[in-house]
């Protein structure tokens, strides 16, 4: 019985829609919000009665083109659909057959970039909006320029307004081209550019018998079939596993230890490294590194969601068992032996400034990498970027919505190593010690 329940348990869970995170961006009135809530109520995730609400509070507004203001949708807060613009990022979840979807909806003012920042670093496609008669602008070139520094996998520019280009195909090209010219100056490899209306539906979840000249997908049908970061992880990409918790047994033993007295008496005894694997799969029996130790050692048992497995790959939560008695606590890193990079104390990182207090040279941070929070010094301000070009300008602070190169030194060494190569160990975050702020998300350049 427990097998036959076990194997409907995998079954169910394979059987699920694969998980999809993407984040929005565009100028002040390109129609952002109006796409979301397009996407979301042409996708029927919204419900009857938040409906009825929008729909009242359209026409208490007085809106002008037709009785459903679908920017409502997202706005979600008083002062944003007072404005009728997006200040905060805007979470929302919905799911179709084929895939599950977190969507964080950014705002298009300079001054919340940073906001941009924070929804584009977990995800696995930005959609940048622009309005098809103004072309690619300032903000935008600044979007798709925090999209390269972040190497996000997928880049997707949707033109709006082709509606108002009279769906012309010769209206289209030039703005496609002149996307895909600044995304190569900045370099991004790829970057789907759709002709879109928001605010009429066309090329959002089905392709629009207005554009046959676009043989393209739907920005949904785009959004179901790009593969996530999760799926773009290969295995052959170095084991990582920062450790977030020691396990020691408790109480009862498991289910399936109970009818086995010898793995009994080795569970009685055992000790477990629980995490998320951060990159590559590790295997029963695989050789690995623990840091700070510095032993090398072997693999015995692989936990994933309570039960034993043969191996376990990126972004599963697991529990592992080594060969020898190892000391390693909360901050530790397992990983493949012979991959792990030297530890360092000095790092010199790419810093985006979230918060509004200006960074300045020997300030007293915290560094928060993987599980491991270390004290640290901002030794020096190297330089900022002009986001226009992303060239380095001589600095001496960082301010809010800043992207600078800086300094840091550690009081104790992490295993950081290029973000280009490994997103999870090549980033980290720069916390203010006195309130736990967060000041700065970082990334170690190549």
């Amino acid at each position: 019985m427990t097998a036959t329940l076990t194997e409907s348990a995998t079954e169910s869970v394979t059987d699920l829609p694969t998980l999809f995170r993407f984040a929005t961006a565009g100028s002040v009135d390109d129609g952002k919000s109006t796409l979301v809530g397009r996407l979301l109520h042409d996708s029927k995730a919204i419900l009857a009665d938040q409906l009825d609400q929008v729909r009242r509070t359209s026409a208490e507004r007085g809106f002008a083109h037709g009785d459903f203001d679908f920017a409502l949708l997202t706005d979600g807060l008083r002062a944003e659909r007072e404005q009728g613009i997006t200040i905060d990022v805007a979470y929302r979840y919905f799911s179709t057959a084929a895939r599950s979807f977190v969507l964080a909806d950014c705002p298009g003012h300079v001054q919340y970039t940073r906001n941009m920042v924070t929804g584009a670093t977990t995800a696995d496609a930005v959609v940048v909006l622009i309005d098809g008669r103004k072309g690619v602008l300032e903000q935008t070139r600044r979007h798709l320029a925090v999209v390269a520094l972040l190497r996000v996998p997928h880049v997707i520019v949707a033109v709006n307004k082709i509606d108002l280009l009279g769906f012309a195909e010769g209206r289209f090209t030039p703005v496609a081209d002149d996307v895909r010219r600044v995304a190569a100056d900045l370099g991004i490899a790829t970057v789907h550019v759709l002709p879109v209306s928001a605010l009429e539906g066309d090329n959002i979840v089905e392709r629009s018998p207005r554009t046959p000249w676009y043989d393209g997908p739907a920005l949904l049908e785009l959004l179901e079939t790009l593969p996530s970061l999760d799926e773009l992880e290969s295995s052959a990409d170095p084991f990582r596993l920062p450790v977030q918790l020691v396990l020691r047994p408790q109480g009862g033993l498991a289910p399936h230890l109970a009818a086995d007295p010898d793995a009994a008496e080795r569970y009685r005894d055992h000790r477990a490294f629980a995490g998320r694997v951060a990159s590559g799969t590790v295997r029963v029996g695989d050789r690995v590194t623990v840091f700070p130790a510095g032993v090398e050692t072997t693999v015995t048992a692989i936990d994933v969601a309570g039960a034993p497995a043969d191996e376990a790959v990126a972004s599963q939560s697991v529990a592992i068992q080594l060969s020898d008695d190892v000391d390693a606590a909360r901050g530790a890193v397992i990983a493949a032996v012979g991959t792990l990079p030297a530890p360092t104390k000095t790092v010199e990182a790419e810093l985006f400034q979230l918060d509004a207090r200006p960074l300045l040279p020997g300030a007293k941070v915290l560094v928060k990498h993987g599980t491991a929070t270390v004290q640290a010094l901002v030794a020096s301000i190297v330089s900022r970027r002009d986001l226009d070009t992303l060239a380095h300008e001589p600095a001496t602070r960082l301010e809010v919505n800043d992207i600078g190169r800086v300094t840091l030194r550690l009081a104790t060494e992490l295993p950081l190593e290029p973000y280009e190569a490994n997103r999870a160990s090549g980033s980290f975050l720069v916390i203010h010690p006195a309130d736990g702020a967060t000041l700065a998300a970082g990334t170690v350049p190549a």
